[in-house]
């Protein structure tokens, strides 16, 4: 089933293959590499480029460098109506109508994330492969309706990250494994791994992926680009593949803080959407919390973009869990040293920073987040199959998924168990049930989740009169392995995913050629001041700009080829040969 999906994706990319030759190296397109939205809004206002011509260029990059046993492999299908939309938004930009700052712009979403159209939405999975989504996911349409050309889907890990504790991330049974562009043989984090990668590589302008928690900004560390987890309930979840309605959100990866914020713009649901009760007002994991939805929500986020954004600002610094979750595995010191040379670049761009661990500040555990995404997962998934028609698992729940990978368990499981779907089945749909294996009731988790974000985050910010909390956001890229999955070090997406607040992650350094990202946190729906001191260090550090993809083989690929042993002066009886050597390698070893 995965080469007949691969085949019918590389047959797709030859009919949508681009014929112009202009800025092309190789045969690949760099004309618009690094672009940002406010420059090809720009040259198509003009008439310098059009919506289709861009759209090709992104699709002859996806065929030289995506597809294949050494690509990137970010895409798990291509939109085949993708030049349809384009040539439709540029009639309508012809006739004078922009629909907004998207407009004729391709965008790539997850392919957890519905659209009513020819492709499907499959979470990775082929349980979920057969009649694409009967109905445009919320943010889908909102794309749409800002002209934005749907580009296709990119990979991730099954299941949004969901099914197994020992899982290698951006790996999915239909897509097989996500590479990262800075080294191939580097992980891209999951679970919107093909998201964050795509966007990295210029595949696309922008791209949506999902968090629950770490599933954007930890792909946007890895893979080098800006990333922005909104607020749970300021981006519609309805018709995306859920973990949790308590903690999902939808969010976009951008090479740049600015396109990310446009494109936050377009997809968040300004008003009340009635397939997702949490966009109007209180989200359902905050039951105990005053924080309400304002009803002041901005409609262009980029005008909170400052170069100057760290002026004045007042930031509160934690290095918790930095030194690993394991003692006897500490952080590497290059690492480290790549974090504090970031803290140095706040305060040189005019912030004041606040050693929160030295003041003593704790932020509290989200001791009750597990339990909550497996009470969540059995329940949402079940009313998301109930969506999906001309599927394996249409109309089905939990446990029809898990009977369909025992049942094809050699193309959905040749690496990793579902250890995570089974603990899910055990669970009682219950609010009030104390669980054996967790000690303690839905109900008791949400309130243990809600203090770890009233008493972490809000309570640092209230307390030292903080503009924003920031920290290191993941460990650089580990290598890839489907033995014995992935390397986590530190993550600190936690801070922000029980409590359902947002995090801005950008490009902040390298580590032997893999990117270093730092994360600014917010109480709910203070986006506009986590974008300001965002753009704000991206600005000043320029991190991205100065550290591009190379579509390495390896990362680091200095100083690991050993000895040489081509001889260099002249011959001798006693010198070796060059087909010697050839003779004595070793192999095996």
């Amino acid at each position: 089933m995965k080469t007949i999906t691969k085949i019918l994706l590389i047959l797709a990319c030859t009919a949508l293959a681009p014929t112009v030759q202009a800025g092309r190296e190789d045969g690949v397109p760099t004309r618009h590499n690094e672009a940002t939205i406010a420059q090809l809004q720009a040259e198509m206002a003009s008439g310098k480029l059009t919506s289709v011509e861009l759209t090709k260029e992104y699709i002859a990059r996806i065929i030289a460098l995506d597809q294949g046993a050494e690509g990137v492999n970010s895409i798990i299908q291509l939109n085949p109506d993708a030049l349809a939309m384009a040539e439709h938004a540029d009639q309508l930009r012809r006739q004078g109508k922009v629909l907004g700052p998207l407009h004729g712009i391709p965008v790539l979403l997850k392919d957890n994330i519905d659209t009513g159209d020819k492709m499907q939405t499959s979470a990775g999975s082929f349980a979920l492969v057969g009649k694409p989504a009967t109905q445009d996911s919320t943010v889908a349409a909102n794309l749409r309706a800002g002209g934005a050309v749907i580009l296709g889907k990119t990979n991730l890990s099954e299941w949004a990250n969901f099914r197994s504790f020992e899982a290698t991330s951006g790996w999915s049974g239909r897509g097989g494994q996500t590479n990262n562009p800075y080294g191939l043989d580097r992980n891209p984090c999951g679970s919107s791994a093909g998201s964050a990668a795509a966007t990295s590589a210029n595949f696309t302008a922008v791209s949506l992926g999902s968090e629950t928690d770490g599933s954007i900004v930890c792909p946007g560390n890895a893979n080098g680009v800006a990333a922005i987890k909104p607020t749970v309930g300021l981006t519609s979840r309805a018709g995306v593949v859920p973990i949790s309605h308590t903690q999902d959100t939808i969010g976009p990866h951008g090479r740049t803080v600015a396109d990310a914020a446009a494109t936050l713009g377009v997809i968040q649901s300004r008003t009340f959407d009635g397939r997702d009760s949490a966009t109007g007002g209180v989200p359902l994991g905050w039951q105990h919390t005053d924080k309400t939805r304002p009803t002041n929500i901005p409609t262009d986020y980029t005008q909170f973009v400052d170069p100057n954004g760290l002026k004045g600002a007042r930031l509160g610094i934690t290095r918790a869990g930095l030194n690993g979750f394991d003692p006897n595995v500490p952080t590497p010191q290059p690492v480290l040293d790549a974090f504090e040379a970031a803290v140095t670049a706040l305060t040189a761009a005019g912030a004041t920073v606040i050693d929160l661990d030295a003041a003593g500040f704790v932020f509290p555990p989200a001791d009750g987040e597990f339990f909550v995404l497996l009470y969540d997962f059995k329940g949402d998934i079940a009313n998301y199959f109930a969506t999906r028609v001309g599927v394996p698992v249409a109309g089905g729940a939990l446990q029809d998924a898990i009977d369909f990978n025992n049942a094809h368990a050699s193309v959905e499981m040749p690496f990793f168990n579902q250890d995570i779907f089974d603990l899910a089945q055990t669970i009682k749909l219950d609010p009030n049930f104390i669980d054996p294996n967790f000690g303690l009731s839905y109900n008791q988790a949400l309130k243990i989740d809600h203090n770890a974000g009233v008493n972490g985050i809000d309570a640092a910010i209230s307390h030292f009169h903080l503009d924003a909390v920031v920290s290191a956001t993941d460990n650089p890229a580990w290598a890839t392995d489907l033995l014995y999955g992935d390397h986590f070090i530190y993550g600190t997406s936690a801070l922000a995913a029980a409590p359902g607040y947002p995090i801005v992650q950008v490009p902040a350094g390298m580590v032997f050629g893999a990117p270093l990202g730092i994360s600014f946190f917010g109480t709910a729906f203070s986006e506009p001041t986590l974008i300001k001191v965002a753009s704000g260090f991206e600005a000043a550090t320029q991190v991205r700009a100065h550290n591009l993809p190379t579509f390495a083989d390896t990362v680091p690929d200095r100083h690991i080829q050993g000895t040489n042993l081509r001889p260099t002066g002249p011959a001798t009886a006693t010198t070796i040969k060059p087909n010697d050597v050839k003779k004595k390698m070793p192999h095996h070893m």
